[in-house]
């Protein structure tokens, strides 16, 4: 098997603590503010997040699932001394379907311990826990008063 080509990023400064970046046809602001772009650190968030959910929508559809939608909401902490890593991130998806909770779990565990390429770039002494609800019925969201950290089993 081939390795896949490099990622090139290139970044310009403009101004401040903001970079403009591309890559390939991608484009991105990145503000130490977070203000007219995201921080590099909500940047690796973002990644990470989308990572995992792109690759369990990918799994579960590819299985045949009737998957209608998924939601992700991470949380992730960071160390209070620089340089402010990230030490804990838990994400919570919320899957929309009549989904079974097995391939669910399934899904989980393949992004995190084969195809999650973010993942496996981070540190791995990040303490992450994953969690999903199944929604077959309404569109549930995340309760912005718990900041999304309470109401969801605990999962692989």
């Amino acid at each position: 098997m081939s390795a896949k080509p490099p990622t090139i990023v290139d970044l310009k400064w403009i101004g401040d603590l903001q970079f403009s970046g591309t890559s390939g046809n991608a484009s991105i602001t990145l503000d130490s503010a977070g203000v007219a772009g995201p921080s590099p650190v909500q940047a690796l968030a973002f990644a990470f997040a989308g990572c995992m959910a792109m690759d369990i929508a990918h799994i579960l559809t590819r299985g045949r699932q009737p998957l209608r939608g998924l939601r992700a909401h991470l949380v992730a902490d960071r160390a209070a001394d620089d340089p402010h890593r990230i030490v804990r991130m838990t994400l919570r998806l919320v899957v929309e379907g009549d989904v079974p909770q097995d391939a669910v779990d399934r899904a989980i565990a393949l992004s995190r311990e084969t195809y999650c390429s973010v993942w496996h770039s981070m540190r791995q002494d990040i303490d992450l826990a994953v969690c999903a609800e199944i929604s077959t019925g309404g569109r549930e969201g995340f309760s912005p008063s718990t900041g999304g950290r309470e109401g969801f089993s605990q999962g692989s």
